[in-house]
Parts: structure tokens; C-alpha cells; sequence
């Protein structure tokens, strides 16, 4: 009887053993799946590193956000993350080769829009608008019109008149060719009626030299490029609905009487050839990196405002987005 008993207790211990160890597994699963495990769990692959591939020089606004991405991935996530620039033609050189990268959800490429809606409409441009597989885009940023600190215009209706009185002879730098700073200039020709040069760079950072020493009249760049360089630069307007609270001086151009809010988003592609189930998991990567709090203030402080379109919601925002670039591009003249 006592050997029944001690039987009995032994079978009870090993079969509590083995559901425990099944509740536990099945629990691990759903945490997974719900993406409420630890940070280290959160790693998409790890015990590799994810490639992001800017198409623009180093110091611009997707530069410097990748590099945060990376930081907080490895910091927070233990995932390795590493950013390489590959800078040429205003982004068409990266998003050309997009398709040729690796397929195995370890490389991803900065993309914007509007660039890759505009960009392919140029002769030469080697990619087309559905080439792009974007899986996820995680903020956006407003337009600004600067002048250097030096700079003998103090206000926009300053920096209008001089245009005014010498048509063409003002210039302002932006970053590429029918790109959102390129679209945004040729707004202001139109709204303000004037006209105003636009010069290409290759990316914001390579612009803001040309800005600081004046070798142009100003730029079309954003409203994070004018904070981080508040001193060094001059903000005249931006394209947001109320005033920034880094730069409360500072005018809308809905103020100025010009009904203007817009500027640039930006995310991640992959190559098309990419497994669905890894895109889902890297959009899902890329949407804990954006949602993370440290992540968030940083960005918003820095002038950038968040947004979440995940892999799900990517044919909603194209098909939203591609007409309004396109009629935006017609009222500002760029096309016809």
C-alpha cells in the first residue's frame, strides 16, 4: 500500500513536472506573439546584424534618426544594428539597388516620401514608385524656410520682398532633385509669387555648410535641421499648425497667410524577394523602436512628430499618399 502511495506521489510530481513545463512553453508563445516578453526576446535576429543603409550623407535627418534606431536597438534590444551611408543621386543611387540587397531580412534602406513617388518621374531614374517595399514608416518631418544667423533677412517678409524685387536671383538650398524640399520650394514660388532658384544637395547634411556661410540665400529643410542648428541658423517659417515650442518666434506659414502644412516622411524598406513572415517581423521591430518612450521623447524634442504605418497599413497610406504627392507636385508646378 505504501509503495501504491509512493507510486502515486511520483506520478503526480513528474505529470505536474510536465504540464508545468507545457504551460510554461505555451505561455512563452503567446508572450511572444504579444510582444510582451523582455527586451532580449524582442530581437528580431540575434545573432546577427541588421544592415541600414541611408541613401544620404551623414548629420541629415535620416542619418541621425538611424543612428538613434541603432543605438536604442543595441542599448535596449541587444539586436546589432549598423548604419551605412551610401549617398548619390538625392536617394536613387540606394533605392536603384533596393531589389539586388540581400533578401534575408538582415538589410533594410531608409526610404521618404515624397522622393520616391517624385523622383522616378525624372528621366534616368532607375527604380520605380512600386519598387520601393516599404514594410514601415515611423515619423515626419515639416518643412522650415532658414537663412544663416548672418543673414541680412530677419523676417519672412523680408526674405519675400528681396525675391520679389530681383525674380531668379535668390537661391535656397534642398536636399535632392523632386524630392520634399525641391516640392516645397516651388510652393513658395507659387503661394508667395516669386521665384526663387532651387539648389540641389546630395542630402542635409551637406547642405547646412552652404547655409551657415551663405553661399546660398537660405535652404528648404526641416523643422528638426532648425532647431538642432537654432543659433547658427535662422528659422523664418515653418509648415506645421501652431508654433514649435523649441522655436516659439517662430511663424507658421499658415500664419503668414499661405495654406501650407507638409514635409517629409520617412521609414524602411526591404527587397521584395523578402519573406512575408520577416517583413512582418521587422515592421513589427521597427514599430517597438518607435513606440519606445526614450525613443519617443527624444524625437518629438528634436522637432520630429511620430507616426505608426506598419507593413499592415502600407497599401492604405500608398494609395493615400501617391495622388496627393502627385497633385501636390501639379500646384506647385514641378509637373505638369
Amino acid at each position: 500500500m505504501k509503495r501504491l502511495k509512493l507510486l502515486s506521489a511520483l506520478v503526480s510530481t513528474e505529470l505536474s513536472t510536465v504540464l508545468s513545463t507545457v504551460l510554461s512553453t505555451l505561455l512563452t508563445v503567446c508572450l511572444i506573439s504579444l510582444g510582451l516578453l523582455s527586451s532580449a526576446s524582442a530581437q528580431p535576429f540575434p545573432d546577427k546584424t541588421i544592415q541600414y543603409i541611408i541613401p544620404f550623407p551623414a548629420a541629415g535627418e535620416s542619418d541621425l534618426v538611424a543612428r538613434y534606431q541603432a543605438e536604442i536597438s543595441a542599448r535596449k534590444f541587444k539586436q546589432p544594428m549598423v548604419v551605412i551611408n551610401r549617398a548619390g543621386a538625392g536617394g536613387a543611387l540606394v533605392w536603384s539597388a533596393l531589389n539586388t540587397y540581400p533578401a534575408d531580412g538582415t538589410t533594410v534602406v531608409g526610404v521618404n516620401i515624397p522622393h520616391t513617388i517624385l523622383q522616378p518621374l525624372q528621366e534616368g531614374i532607375q527604380y520605380k514608385t512600386e519598387d520601393i517595399n516599404a514594410i514601415y514608416y515611423y515619423h515626419f518631418t515639416p518643412d522650415a524656410l532658414m537663412v544663416s544667423a548672418d543673414s541680412p533677412y530677419k523676417t519672412y517678409q523680408e526674405f519675400i520682398a528681396a525675391a520679389k524685387k530681383d525674380p531668379g536671383k535668390m537661391t535656397l538650398a534642398g536636399s535632392a532633385q523632386y524630392s520634399a524640399n525641391h516640392m516645397a520650394v516651388e510652393r513658395l514660388n507659387k503661394l508667395a509669387g516669386v521665384k526663387i532658384t532651387y539648389v540641389p544637395f546630395k542630402g542635409t547634411g551637406d547642405l547646412i555648410t552652404a547655409l551657415i556661410g551663405m553661399h546660398v540665400d537660405g535652404a528648404m529643410g526641416y523643422l528638426p535641421l532648425a532647431i538642432q542648428q537654432k543659433g547658427k541658423v535662422r528659422t523664418l517659417a515653418i509648415a506645421t499648425e501652431k508654433r514649435n515650442p523649441a522655436l516659439p518666434d517662430v511663424p507658421t506659414f499658415k500664419e503668414l497667410g499661405l495654406n501650407w502644412v507638409d514635409g517629409a516622411y520617412r521609414g524602411v524598406a526591404v527587397p521584395k524577394a523578402t519573406p512575408l513572415v520577416l517583413q512582418q517581423k521587422l515592421s513589427d521591430y521597427f514599430a517597438k523602436l518607435n513606440a519606445d518612450p526614450e525613443t519617443k521623447k527624444k524625437l518629438e524634442d528634436s522637432g520630429f512628430v511620430i507616426v505608426d504605418v506598419p507593413l499592415a497599413k502600407m497599401p492604405a497610406f500608398m494609395k493615400e499618399k501617391i495622388p496627393q504627392a502627385m497633385d501636390d507636385a501639379k500646384n506647385a508646378g514641378m509637373i505638369k
